[in-house]
């Protein structure tokens, strides 16, 4: 994940926290798991949450789309890049 899509994937899931019903995964069909941080490359999600999402019903979706929005405005997703990266 690079910054662009971090704040693609952010602005997204503001947009679909608001949604009253029908919210959508957050999958990117990435589907690897970064050792370091433990979130999804793709979709910053946890492997719990993962596992979780079909039984989940919309609101605790968007309880996971909002700690998605978190994780890549906080930059987390940077914890999986390789040591000595240049981005400040």
């Amino acid at each position: 994940m690079n910054f662009a899509e971090a704040e693609t994937l952010a602005a997204r899931a503001g947009a679909v926290q608001a949604l009253p019903e029908g919210v959508p995964s957050p999958c990117t069909s990435v589907c690897r798991m970064d050792r370091q941080s433990g979130f999804c490359e793709g979709c910053l999600r946890t492997i719990p949450e993962i596992a979780a999402w079909s039984k989940m019903d919309d609101a605790a979706r968007r309880g996971v789309w909002h700690a998605i929005e978190l994780r890549a405005r906080a930059g987390i997703w940077r914890l999986a890049e390789a040591p000595g990266d240049n981005h400040a």
